[in-house]
């Protein structure tokens, strides 16, 4: 008996230590499923019963330094669908093709796949939104993104760049401050039943996303409105291939404004060929020619190796180097260094180089920046082509004194011919000044930065003096003046390296002006080139007129007036063009019925401008005088996305 009693309590015994060791085992389980795993489970759930869409993030906003928006986010409308939702996907993609304009066999495609979310169209239009809203068709659904939007169309297109559907950088700023102005993504939530299908349409939530950073330029949109009117003018009057603008400041190195032609809308880029969509002014190399000539002539003075007044023999303009023959455009004889400068002779120039020699003249060359990038602050920019002096033979460096033999970008160029204008020091160009927060907190600030010091201040200013001359008669650049302004510059016309053959091409030249103003206290820096203009190709016919242009309208929209000027001159005010804001938004306030072109037939700039205030209008404005011409037609209805203008004459 006892026996068994001692039996029976071992048993109880037993089974309760069993007993604890599993409660422990089972309590330790569900701790570490509760509380150790707790995150990934969770997780794992939220997937069983929810959707998730990674959505495009809303990017910052693009402005330039008056604030006026380049580049903005604007709300818009996706579709996708739900397949197995989808009752008759044949009848579906036959509605939707039309509306979509998308392949119908694509459409079956995806309203047919086993899939339970599908995009059918991203960033549609609103128009096309309502129409597939108003068809009422289950497993359709639309979710709100950010479609980019260029409300200045084509102005600084080449420097703002676009963005792809995702959206993503690229070309231009877009590009190079993707990471900035990218932000954080949001989520398309919806819920789903134990079998995958989703639940009501108002379960479905966006979650998160952060905006983008916004950046502001140093562009002024007026002076990059001006110099885009100016290079496409004398594009098409002169039949060239293309050409660039670039205008510095010279005491900071900000670039004011940057055009390039051909140019295209970034709001359709995709409609536009590559070659449209290429930034010239940093991307397009070329030989420079006799705007070259002025670094080398502060070289010669920096080093002491002749004087302003001294006297040069040009050999009556054939003079031999290295077994060939060069010519000057005139017979000329003895001529100080200011004339020389003043007319351009090559002679005068190769010897003067002789008298630098290799070594120091190539050294003054990398100091000002040719040979090596900017450091401008775009994708893309290219070095240039400047030969180690080792590999220099004697008539490679009389080549090179005036202009020919190396290659060089027009923003490189821009950037040296400021130090010149800036007391020989050389300025970083850049194009964004301040980054901020979507409500306006200061993240970053751009400051001024200098390179290195190239030449003396006295240098500078004999340089100065003498590129003066070039646009006082007798100069070659006399049509680059402005009465009541001291102009420097320097004009060139440099033959284009014919691929086929290796040689130059008789034919084929780049014309170009360089040059700052006022010549006393420089305010701006201008680079002017036209590629393969027809006809006279001289730089003093083609780019002088444009630099004048461009340097006038630009003196008057900074109220910097001619020497001695006492108070504000009405014609000299009148010079600057107008330039309207095309920065609504189409999308907010278009109607059922679509917005309306006006008659604007006759009326004054001021007019329109008024009417596009009072009906909420997203023109493009061109010329001046009163309207001659417009599109769309009076009473024609203007499409979203499509370009409507009004042209101006008189």
């Amino acid at each position: 008996m006892a026996l068994t009693e001692r039996g029976i309590q071992l048993r109880i015994r037993f089974f309760g230590i069993l007993f604890i060791l599993a409660f422990l085992m089972i309590a330790g389980r569900a701790y570490y499923l509760q509380v150790v795993q707790a995150s990934e489970l969770q997780g794992r759930a939220d997937q069983q019963r929810q959707r998730v869409v990674k959505l495009a993030p809303q990017r910052g906003g693009i402005f330039d330094s008056k604030g006026d928006p380049l580049a903005i986010s604007l709300a818009t409308e996706s579709l996708y669908a739900d397949p197995m939702l989808i009752k008759d996907p044949e009848q579906i993609a036959e509605q939707l093709g039309q509306l979509l304009k998308s392949s119908r066999k694509e459409l079956l495609r995806l309203l047919s796949s086993q899939k339970r979310f599908v995009w059918l169209q991203r960033k549609l239009d609103p128009k096309v939104a309502r129409q597939v809203r108003d068809l009422k068709i289950g497993g359709l659904q639309f979710v709100t993104e950010r479609k980019r939007y260029y409300p200045q169309a084509t102005t600084a297109a080449h420097v703002v760049g676009f963005t792809g559907l995702d959206p993503e950088g690229l070309e231009g700023i877009e590009l190079e401050y993707d990471r900035q102005l990218q932000g954080e993504p949001g989520r398309l939530v919806s819920l789903r039943d134990a079998r995958g299908r989703g639940l009501a349409s108002a379960d479905q939530l966006v979650q998160g996303g952060v905006a983008g950073y916004s950046l502001f330029l140093t562009l002024d949109r007026s002076l990059q409105y001006i110099a885009e009117k100016e290079l496409s003018r004398v594009v098409h009057e002169t039949g060239a291939v293309g050409g660039t603008v670039v205008m510095l400041e010279p005491a900071s190195g900000r670039v004011l404004a940057m055009a390039s032609q051909p140019d295209y809308n970034p709001n359709l880029a995709g409609r536009s060929p590559a070659d449209n969509r290429r930034n010239r002014a940093v991307c397009d190399m070329y030989e420079p020619g006799s705007t070259f000539k002025p670094f080398l002539m502060a070289g010669v003075l920096e080093e002491g190796l002749a004087r302003p007044d001294q006297k040069i023999y040009c050999e009556d303009g054939r003079y031999t180097v290295g077994g060939k023959t060069i010519r000057d455009h005139k017979k000329f004889k003895e001529l100080t260094l200011k004339e020389v400068l003043q007319f351009s002779s090559n002679i005068g120039f190769a010897k003067l180089g002789k008298r630098l020699e290799r070594e120091r003249f190539y050294s003054y060359i990398r100091d000002f920046g040719f040979g090596q990038p900017t450091g401008l602050d775009l994708p893309g920019e290219v070095e240039g082509m400047l030969r180690s002096a080792s590999k220099w033979f004697e008539i490679d460096l009389a080549a090179i004194s005036f202009g020919q033999g190396l290659s060089v970008t027009s923003i490189q160029m821009a950037a040296a011919m400021g130090a010149i204008a800036n007391g020989g020091l050389l300025m970083e160009p850049y194009l964004v000044e301040k980054v901020t927060t979507v409500d306006g907190q200061r993240i970053q600030k751009r400051l001024p930065q200098v390179r290195r010091r190239v030449i003396s201040e006295k240098t500078a200013q004999q340089v100065r003096d003498m590129m003066v001359a070039v646009t006082e008669p007798g100069g070659t650049g006399t049509r680059a003046a402005l009465s009541g302004y001291r102009v420097a510059g320097k004009t060139g016309t440099a033959q284009k390296v014919d691929t086929v053959t290796g040689g130059y091409s008789p034919d084929k030249r780049v014309s170009s002006f360089v040059g700052f103003v006022p010549a006393d206290n420089p305010a701006l820096v201008l680079s002017v080139t036209v590629d393969e203009p027809e006809g006279k190709a001289y730089g003093g016919l083609v780019a002088a007129p444009v630099f004048a242009r461009i340097a006038g309208q630009t003196l008057g929209h900074l109220n910097i007036l001619p020497k001695g000027t006492v108070a504000p001159l009405t014609n000299q005010q009148s010079t600057v063009e107008p330039l309207p804001d095309l920065a609504a938004l189409l999308p907010e306030i278009e109607t059922s019925d679509g917005l309306r072109m006006p008659n604007f037939s006759g009326m004054s700039y001021r007019q329109v401008l008024q009417t596009m205030e009072k009906k909420n209008l997203n023109l493009k404005l061109s010329g001046s005088g009163q309207v001659v011409k417009q599109y769309p037609a009076p009473g024609e209805v203007i499409h979203y996305g499509k370009q409507a203008w009004v042209r101006f004459g008189v």
